[in-house]
């Protein structure tokens, strides 16, 4: 069941991460009034481990505490459960980033709250909607949309000047919320880390200050622009490790250095025991597996067959076998939006 509530409850912004549970039994969407009625949504803790966006948002309501808001604004905590834990999701629950209006799966009740949540926001004309991530490698702060418009690349590049262009996977709450209103994802680095809660922080900030997102148009020098072209997975069967000879794939223990970096061909990504190329999958916008056009096998090695740039690479077993390894992207030019 939701919990919608039209005020912070006592005892809330005192809390831990691991604490949250104690005051919400589960996903909670609550709305402050603010001067400007058109709500900000902002979304939290769609993974339980991500802790940056409960604190950026925690330490903002806590400098409102004595004052008005400029704008409206519904804050969704949404894994409450996992929170915790301080894990992604718990074994029993599926990907809170998946199921979300627009999915390629839907039925559950999770698939049901989180549909509730988006009708209730869209009936409220939404201004804008922002959900806040982390990542478990080494990646820079960016910004994600889901849709080529000025106003979608005015509000991400207010976080970053690296905006990543995406349409999989669906059920994404940015991708669903695209449908009515101004959306972004903003990925603030690893959990726990100071600047990234200050940054996602003075983002929200801004946004809640503003009359209007512009729909003015871009120059190249605006922004780095890139559009994500595959999401590569390991197969269930095999077992993995980090400088681990005795997995199936070992990889190498830099892996997550390679994010945001463009990598030659022949780029070693891991040692494997086969010399088949059935040990990676790479799944294209087309629902397509792709995976020999960027990676080849020699001599028990995985390369990369072309120039690739990838992100989200993580040393996180369990994240992998969760999600992904990573997400193949390109860059794009302006002329290819305009």
């Amino acid at each position: 069941m939701l919990n919608e509530l039209t005020q912070l409850p006592d005892g809330l912004l005192d809390k831990e991460l691991h604490e949250i549970s104690e005051i919400l039994s589960g996903p909670t969407l609550i709305h402050i009034d603010g001067i400007r009625k058109e709500p900000l949504f902002v979304c939290v803790l769609q993974h339980g481990n991500e802790d940056t966006g409960w604190l950026a948002m925690r330490d903002l309501l806590r400098d409102y505490q004595d004052k008005p808001l400029p704008r409206s604004l519904s804050l969704f905590i949404s894994n409450v459960e996992a929170s915790q834990y301080r894990v992604r999701r718990l074994e029993h629950q599926i990907d809170y980033n998946r199921i979300w209006p627009g999915g390629d799966s839907t039925g559950t009740d999770e698939h049901r709250l989180m549909r509730q949540v988006w009708e209730t926001m869209r009936e409220r004309g939404a201004f804008a909607s922002i959900d806040i991530h982390n990542n478990t490698g080494r990646n820079p702060h960016y910004a994600c949309v889901n849709k080529l418009d000025n106003q979608f690349f005015n509000l991400a590049q207010l976080f970053s000047k690296t905006v990543v262009y995406f349409i999989k996977p669906t059920g994404v709450q940015s991708l669903a919320f695209a449908q009515f209103c101004p959306s972004v994802t903003i990925e603030c680095g690893k959990p726990g880390e100071e600047g990234g809660v200050k940054h996602a922080q003075n983002f929200v900030d801004t946004v809640l200050n503003m009359d209007e997102i512009s729909d003015e148009e871009h120059h190249a020098a605006d922004m780095r622009l890139f559009h994500t072209v595959a999401i590569v997975k390991i197969p269930e069967h095999l077992t993995m490790g980090f400088n681990d000879a005795s997995r199936d794939i070992s990889f190498v223990d830099s892996l997550d250095q390679l994010n945001f970096i463009e990598q030659e061909p022949g780029t070693l990504f891991a040692h494997l025991q086969s010399h088949d190329h059935s040990v990676i999958e790479a799944w294209n916008e087309a629902g397509q597996e792709v995976a020999q056009e960027y990676f080849r096998v020699e001599e028990g090695r995985l390369l990369t067959r072309k120039s690739l740039m990838p992100s989200m690479l993580t040393k996180d077993i369990k994240v992998i076998k969760q999600d992904c390894l990573c997400y193949l992207m390109e860059r794009m030019k302006l002329d290819q939006v305009n």
